[in-house]
């Protein structure tokens, strides 16, 4: 049986605790176990045991060069159900000053940030298989800047996302 999807995501970071509170603030995660200098997190409305684990490794630690002079993880990207949900969450990333970019991949709405440690993060709405045009596939090879506001007049604000579906079925 092939791999279905990805279960959690762990980060090394600097601060523990500060690392909860922003992934609680930012994307409204709870912790569901803590260890001394670790916190195993899980998303609203998931079914995980956790979807992200943090762990601390020395307040002093120095940035993550990956990217940069080394290979390395780029981002991790989660989903919302509406855009209306994406909009709320631009708008707390906007607050927490997170908040680094906004795309529109086509079939994907996204938005980019940054957490405490400069550890980049996607947060995106899925075109539903149903609501995809040949448009929509074609921009896939393209990006674009994120208008939130035509994209719900479009789509519909409520619009259930395509939940791990970004091509037509």
């Amino acid at each position: 049986m092939p791999i279905q999807r990805l279960n959690h995501a762990v980060l090394y970071v600097r601060d523990t605790e500060r690392s909860v509170a922003f992934y609680r603030e930012a994307l409204g995660f709870e912790v569901v176990m803590a260890l001394p200098g670790a916190a195993f997190l899980q998303a609203p409305g998931s079914t995980n045991d956790h979807d992200l684990g943090v762990f601390e490794i020395c307040g002093d630690a120095g940035p993550s060069p990956a990217g940069r002079t080394t290979v390395g993880l780029y981002h991790l990207a989660w989903e919302v159900d509406t855009l209306d949900e994406l909009d709320r969450i631009a708008a707390r990333l906007r607050e927490l000053g997170a908040l680094v970019g906004a795309s529109d991949h086509g079939t994907t709405k996204a938005l980019y940030a940054k957490d405490p440690d400069g550890l980049e993060f996607e947060v995106s709405w899925l075109v539903p298989a149903a609501l995809l045009t040949d448009d929509a596939l074609a921009a896939r090879s393209s990006v674009r800047p994120l208008d939130l506001s035509a994209d719900k007049e479009r789509y519909g604000s409520q619009t259930r996302g395509g939940v791990g579906v970004s091509s037509p079925a």
